[in-house]
């Protein structure tokens, strides 16, 4: 046997000897952990990543029929989520409590979903309120008349995920100023550092925070305000600084909403320049805006990312730029 390959095995016989004591740190949403402990008796750390899923395809096919615990976490109209274990079965009724996969399920899923999920290029653009009104607002009408809001609509009036709402004002009472909370899907219930909650209004004639108004900040405040109260009285460990709120722009879906998120959470594409606007961010904005109630959102140009795949660049932004009309940022 060669030095190398002696040198290699000594290495790789290191970690079966690891003894844990105590954990130092974990981030990066849990994806990450640092321990400490000992390997022959002198102390040694541990950092543990989850490696990324391989691409081979005998292991992708393998991989959904193999898990060895699938707990159903919710499900709403086309949409469920789970979490799962690809390790061994624990004893006494454990097999869920050390779940290391968090599964989304989309089915039946439409071209939109597939287009959104896959890999792809994307370009960053200027919406001026001139493109909003001539062709971003036509578009989101006709994305809410396909059938994609069944979901909220499903939450919003009670006929599911009743169980998980945190906080809502009683259906129906406040009219136009009614809301709830709620865990958003893609969390895992148990991590706090990676906590992501949805405050979803009522009202359906807010598509985006394109259609907020100076008319609008006191209930805006208000809402504020109960979100984040009803995020550390649900969750007493966390403190009212250690929240951040924003809505995305362009949104998933055109009913507005409001993300909760602990400020832990790994600012990934979703919060970064481009796609999330602090909700503080939209409050002082219209309060500076000069004009009278009816003064909003829709008459300032908002910059922001766009898939290449998605048919806001392919319908709306590419068309414009070949036309050599598109605002596009310098």
């Amino acid at each position: 046997m060669s030095t190398t390959e002696e040198s290699k095995r000594r290495a790789e016989a290191l970690v079966p000897k690891f003894r844990f004591e105590r954990v130092l740190n974990q981030d990066e949403a849990g994806r990450r952990i640092n321990l400490y402990g000992q390997v022959d008796s002198q102390p040694a750390l541990l950092v543990l990543e989850r490696a990324p899923f391989p691409d081979a395809p005998e292991y992708l096919s393998a991989l959904p029929a193999n898990l060895r615990s699938i707990t159903n976490l919710g499900n709403n109209d086309i949409y469920a989520w789970f979490l799962g274990s690809g390790g061994p079965v624990l004893q006494n009724n454990e097999k869920d409590k050390f779940a290391d996969f968090k599964i989304s399920l989309i089915w039946p899923c439409t071209e939109k979903h597939i287009k959104k999920h896959s890999r792809q290029g994307v370009r960053f653009v200027t919406e001026t309120p001139e493109i909003y009104r001539d062709k971003v607002r036509p578009f989101m009408q006709v994305n809410r008349e396909e059938g994609r809001l069944n979901w909220v609509y499903n939450i919003i009036e009670g006929r599911k995920e009743i169980e998980d709402v945190i906080y809502r004002t009683p259906l129906g009472r406040d009219g136009d100023e009614g809301f709830l909370l709620l865990p958003n899907l893609h969390w895992d219930r148990k991590t706090i550092d990676a906590l992501h909650l949805l405050g979803i209004v009522e009202r359906r004639d807010l598509w985006s925070l394109r259609d907020l108004k100076k008319k609008h900040l006191p209930w805006l405040r208000h809402m504020r305000a109960k979100l984040i109260d009803a995020t550390v009285k649900t969750y007493p460990q966390i403190e009212e600084d250690q929240l951040k709120l924003f809505c995305h722009y362009q949104p998933t879906y055109y009913h507005f909403h409001i993300h909760v998120v602990h400020v832990m959470l790994e600012a990934n594409s979703t919060q970064s320049l481009g796609k999330a606007v602090g909700m503080d961010s939209i409050i002082e904005q219209l309060e500076s805006m000069v004009g009278g109630e009816e003064t909003g959102m829709d008459s300032i140009s908002i910059s922001y990312t766009v898939g290449e795949a998605s048919d806001l660049w392919t319908d709306i932004f590419e068309p414009l730029k070949n036309d050599g009309r598109a605002s596009l940022p310098q």
